[in-house]
């Protein structure tokens, strides 16, 4: 089963601000509340690694996930592919400019490869969004915009 949620939030910020946020694979990888800890291992590149620990009773350790930008279009796309032996996560976010501000359309696949992966991803993925948001929103009011 492969888990599928597409999100969009709006921002009275432009563009380029949001971009400055969603584009830092630290920052998107800050949001997610299973990650334990991450390192980038080539800025330039955009690769980082997540240590992930998912409470599910066949993973009972700390999962490296490897992450890399795939597609990096400043300042309105960057697209993500992380993957790991239980799963393999794709995420992508657009920015739209819109009358008073921004839109960032979200939209993410994840692919359990045990049992229990896409389960705990259907039931929260919803909230790992929703810490996106409010973390890009905290983002926004320290440097002024939002």
């Amino acid at each position: 089963m492969t888990v599928r949620v597409d999100r969009s939030f709006e921002f009275q910020a432009p563009p380029e601000r949001v971009w400055e946020f969603i584009a830092d694979p630290e920052n998107r990888a800050r949001s997610i509340s299973v990650v334990e800890r991450f390192e980038t291992t080539e800025r330039n590149g955009q690769k980082t690694t997540w240590y992930v620990e998912l409470p599910i009773p066949l993973v009972r350790r700390t999962i490296a996930v490897e992450t890399e930008d795939v597609a990096h279009r400043p300042p309105e796309y960057v697209e993500f592919v992380g993957t790991s032996k239980v799963m393999t996560v794709t995420g992508e976010h657009e920015i739209i400019e819109t009358d008073r501000g921004s839109r960032l359309e979200n939209r993410f696949v994840v692919d359990g490869k045990l049992p229990g992966v896409e389960t705990f991803f259907k039931r929260n993925l919803d909230d790992e969004l929703e810490n996106l948001r409010r973390e890009l929103e905290r983002y926004l009011r320290r440097t002024g915009e939002n």
